[in-house]
């Protein structure tokens, strides 16, 4: 079956087209500066790179030059747009409503229509791109697979703030967390790698990009994570600030005279890694900082992996025990400083790596575990798209 998987951004719509029999790609793409002037749709493909330059009022023009590129007679990659037998949608918030993927219908277009004041900056752009799609491909069906799913399955003394009860109860306020289609997916296929079942296993999963999350996956179920009810909670990431007193909102305040919608802007767009080093928010820019001797980079780069050790070392009491460390993500899979200096202080935990391995394997799922350590650590590509198009399939083919 050939699949769509979309990816709607408020400005942007990326997407991946795959033969799910074969699990090949068969053409990706994105748009930019959709609803902006400049619009511009770039696609690679076994047939080389295809350009469109128009303009692109909203998303469901997107689609249409998304499915004018796909089905181009010279740079297309399928005849026409009947061959596309369902899309699949990543959808940030879906509340407590969905704890699995669903197809979509008007009850569950109203579900994620209540969810944006959780998910305000992302679920009306996902909102748009299943309009846009249902408007360009009547009669396809439409799968959305939301990024909080696969953490409804903690418990109530992990997801609940210390609040008035009433706040959750009226407000929904508790911790959701995200990047749960990876975690589902590394969790997965690290037990698969390990010729186990991942109900056998307790698993962290350290997801590690420009947006980081640790999760802990107790029997192939996640039982705790870094992200909350926004994915500003938890680590140190490119430009978040990740964990800290809430009281410094007020004492900010006060002081700057910024207003809290000023505030939530530096604590999401200019703070963690961006903030601390005063050069970047892409690692591989603060490994090069830190070559050329800036201090601030140095103090960035061991922020950032000593509170990741911090997550782990957390998850695996949790849970009692670890039994396998899994890195992903863009800096997770391609940073061997990172994993190492993260790995460096868990021995107590009898688990380490070899360093040679660490530093040689790159780009490929790879066991990294040292000679006597007793937790197996990986370190797996993650897939999103792969696991957007395979439950779009399982919920299609019912």
């Amino acid at each position: 079956m050939i699949v769509l998987v979309i990816n709607a951004g408020s400005s942007s719509l990326k997407y991946l087209l795959i033969e799910t029999d074969t699990e090949d790609v068969l053409a990706k793409g994105t748009v930019e500066r959709v609803g902006i002037e400049g619009s511009k749709l770039t696609q690679k493909s076994p047939k080389g790179e295809f350009v469109i330059e128009a303009p692109m009022a909203n998303h469901t023009d997107a689609m249409r030059y998304t499915v004018a590129a796909l089905t181009d007679g010279e740079k297309g990659v399928i005849a026409d747009m009947s061959s596309i037998k369902a899309v699949g949608h990543r959808v940030l918030h879906g509340g407590e409503k969905f704890s699995a993927s669903v197809v979509v219908d008007d009850a569950v277009l109203d579900a994620i229509r209540e969810n944006i004041p959780l998910g305000p900056l992302h679920n009306p752009a996902n909102l748009q791109g299943i309009v846009a799609c249902q408007q360009i491909m009547p009669g396809v069906p439409q799968v959305a697979v939301f990024d909080t799913a696969f953490h409804q399955t903690m418990p109530a003394h992990a997801f609940m703030y210390a609040l008035p009860y009433e706040y959750y109860e009226k407000y929904h306020v508790r911790r959701y967390g995200f990047h749960g289609t990876s975690h589902r997916f590394v969790s997965a296929k690290v037990a698969e790698l390990c010729g186990k079942k991942k109900e056998d296993l307790r698993t962290i999963v350290c997801h590690l990009g420009n947006g980081s999350s640790v999760s802990a996956v107790a029997y192939g179920k996640c039982v705790d994570t870094s992200m909350g009810i926004t994915p500003l909670e938890g680590l140190m990431m490119g430009t978040r600030s990740g964990d800290m007193d809430p009281a410094i909102t007020e004492y900010l305040m006060h002081n700057t005279g910024l207003s809290i919608e000023e505030i939530t802007n530096v604590y999401n767009k200019k703070s963690g890694m961006l903030g601390i080093s005063g050069v970047s928010s892409d690692m591989r820019d603060l490994h090069a900082a830190v070559n050329a001797g800036n201090a601030r980079a140095a103090l960035a780069l061991e922020m950032v992996c000593y509170r990741i050790t911090k997550y782990v070392g957390a998850f695996a009491a949790a849970m009692g025990g670890v039994d396998v460390i899994a890195f992903t993500g863009g800096i997770g899979e391609n940073d061997a400083v990172v994993r190492q200096k993260v790995m460096a202080n868990l021995g107590y935990m009898n688990a380490s790596i070899d360093e040679a391995k660490n530093e040689a394997e790159n780009h490929k799922q790879v066991e990294i575990t040292g000679k006597d350590s007793k937790v197996r650590v990986w370190v797996v590509n993650t897939n999103e798209e792969l696991a957007i198009a395979r439950d779009t399939v399982e919920l299609v083919a019912k």
